[in-house]
């Protein structure tokens, strides 16, 4: 793919509004006509987002989920466990997140009505508050990246230097020249051009990058491993240094209250995911039109003179076909892999290499608790942990109260974590996450957040505090194999994984693909990468129908103009085959 094709991914400076969208490409005269069926394979964020904007412009949508609607963002009731008129405990696969960068999620809720709230769902987004980076072994606890810095330090190296040592690093257990060194790695990417971002950067991991072997422990555990899993949930030994460099600026800028719309820069719900923002969704999509057929497993793609013809499925009344004059396919990297034939990968070439993406897990528990735990409203980072924990304790920033709301009665809270690494051995039975029962999962997890919250001997989180725990149902335990599996991991932004992700318009001109593992702005599986993808693919079939009308918006990251002089001046030497200048070793 050629430089300049790339670097229209990050084209634009601010937060914008592009009128045109990646890859739609010309209309195809045999298609120009107004057909106007839509199967969207996958309801998850990205085929939401696509039905939402394709429903808006008068296509006809059908969408197809083989499980319950909402993909990994749904929440998921613990079943049997209401009583008094409650509903049942909130589950979910995992915690959301919405950082302030986040502009394509936000637009989308700001339409889908919610009671009287002047902008829809979008008004159920709360500030989290302060995250808290608990450490283990007696280290003092950190509030990294919980500062508001004004905008002037992040203006120049010399002001960025100095915040990154003083504020960010500078109070933890990292040496002062540790810290300035991380600070200097974070000032060579920020001031890199596009060309080096992608040409250098994408082929280098972020642990290469702040030259994490060459540090000690502590450096590796903070600089390296703490930004790649507390941040972007990422594995710091092969994520790209592109897409962790680009999420570390992006969080520094939000953080300073700039590329955000005004937003906070750490958002959540104010409730279970599906009451303030799924449900209301189907809703307002259904009545746009909008048909859902769940229970419906995607078995294959019919592909007819360089066309798909109907998508092959199975239901709980057996096979059946779907027709349609457009294809939306809207599953993970992984399910849709398992379609192609050598006559689609004949189609479109680019499909084979999507077999070389890499997905990991990252699976949420939830623990309820029968008394507060006094820990901190915002976001928890367990930093030291084996399993490279993360969590958030919900019930406060919900509208209703979780005890009169949940359950039984008994539970007053819900302390989602999410488990990031799920291959490293634990601390209690010495067995990584992926060969742990499910009781074992939630003992271990337990276990190392006490380490981490009890290590200096103050009791945070007592055994007689929990209620009960709910583990994400797609992980299965195989009492034969003594291992677990996983239904739905997630995409990695591995080096030079860039060239392996499609865009939507595929080489079959009624095929288009959205998914958090196809290109985009934020270039993360994030839910915000998985709506901008499905609104790149309803402009492709707005486009490749000939129908006409407004592509649905396009945003771009935040691009500090202070740097940009910089970037230009890095351009040329990196023309030149020369280093960064600030890279200096």
């Amino acid at each position: 793919m050629a430089s300049v094709s790339r670097r229209s991914v990050l084209q634009g400076a601010g937060v914008a509004a592009a009128a045109t969208t990646m890859a739609t490409g010309p209309t195809s005269p045999a298609l120009a006509v107004t057909k106007k069926r839509v199967a969207i394979l996958g309801a998850g964020m990205a085929g939401l987002s696509a039905a939402h904007e394709l429903a808006q412009r008068g296509f006809e949508v059908t969408v197809y989920e083989r499980n319950s609607i909402g993909g990994k963002a749904r929440s998921i009731p613990v079943k049997g466990t209401a009583a008094g008129g409650r509903r049942d405990l909130p589950g979910e696969h995992g915690f959301r997140f919405f950082p302030g960068f986040y502009t394509h999620i936000p637009e989308t809720m700001s339409r889908i009505p919610f009671g009287t709230n002047k902008n829809g769902v979008a008004d159920n987004l709360v500030g989290a508050g302060i995250p808290l980076f608990p450490r283990s072994g007696g280290r003092n606890d950190q509030n990294l990246f919980g500062l508001i810095p004004d905008p002037r330090d992040l203006a120049t190296p010399d002001a960025l230097k100095r915040l990154i040592v003083d504020e960010l690093v500078g109070g933890s257990m990292i040496k002062p020249t540790d810290a300035a060194y991380f600070a200097t790695r974070l000032i060579v990417f920020l001031s890199s051009c596009d060309e080096r971002r992608f040409g250098q950067w994408e082929s280098t991991s972020w642990w290469d990058f702040v030259r994490a072997a060459k540090r000690n422990s502590e450096y590796q555990t903070v600089a390296a491993r703490g930004l790649t899993r507390a941040l972007v949930a990422a594995k710091e030994e092969i994520a790209s240094t592109r897409t962790i460099g680009n999420m570390a600026e992006a969080f520094l800028y939000s953080f300073a209250g700039l590329g955000t719309n005004g937003r906070s820069a750490d958002e959540i719900l104010n409730g279970p995911t599906n009451e303030v923002w799924i449900d209301p969704w189907v809703d307002h999509l259904e009545g746009l039109g909008v048909r859902f057929q769940t229970a419906t497993t995607i078995t294959g793609l019919t592909i007819s003179r360089g066309k798909i013809v109907a998508a092959r499925a199975t239901t709980p009344a057996g096979p059946t076909t779907i027709d349609a004059d457009w294809f939306v396919s809207a599953m993970p990297v992984e399910r849709f892999t398992k379609l192609l034939t050598p006559a689609l990968v004949r189609a479109d070439p680019s499909f084979a290499g999507l077999r070389n993406l890499v997905t990991d897990w990252m699976n949420g528990i939830q623990f309820y608790l029968k008394r507060p735990a006094q820990i901190t409203d915002g976001h928890l980072a367990f930093m030291d942990s084996p399993w490279s924990l993360t969590g958030i304790l919900q019930g406060s920033h919900w509208t209703n109260n979780f005890a009169e709301t949940y359950g039984d009665g008994a539970a007053v809270d819900c302390l989602s974590v999410d488990i990031s690494d799920w291959t490293v051995p634990g601390i209690l039975y010495g067995k990584p996450a992926k060969e742990c029962t499910r009781a074992e999962v939630m003992a271990e997890t337990w276990a190392q957040m006490k380490a981490a919250l009890e290590d200096t001997g103050k009791s945070v989180l007592p055994d007689d505090i929990l209620h009960s725990w709910h583990l994400d149902p797609g992980i299965k335990w195989d009492p034969v194999r003594r291992a677990n599996t996983n239904d739905e991991p997630l995409l990695i932004n591995t080096v030079n994984s860039w060239e392996l992700r499609p865009t939507a318009r595929t080489k079959i001109p009624n095929l288009f693909l959205a998914g958090d593992y196809c290109r985009t702005n934020i270039d993360l599986a994030t839910m915000e990468g998985a709506n901008e993808s499905g609104r790149q693919a309803a402009n492709a079939i707005l486009a490749e129908s000939g129908v006409g009308g407004t592509p649905a918006p396009i945003f771009t990251m935040y691009r500090p103009p202070e740097w940009e002089a910089l970037k230009a001046a890095d351009k040329l030497l990196y023309k030149a085959g020369l280093k960064n200048v600030f890279d200096i070793g």
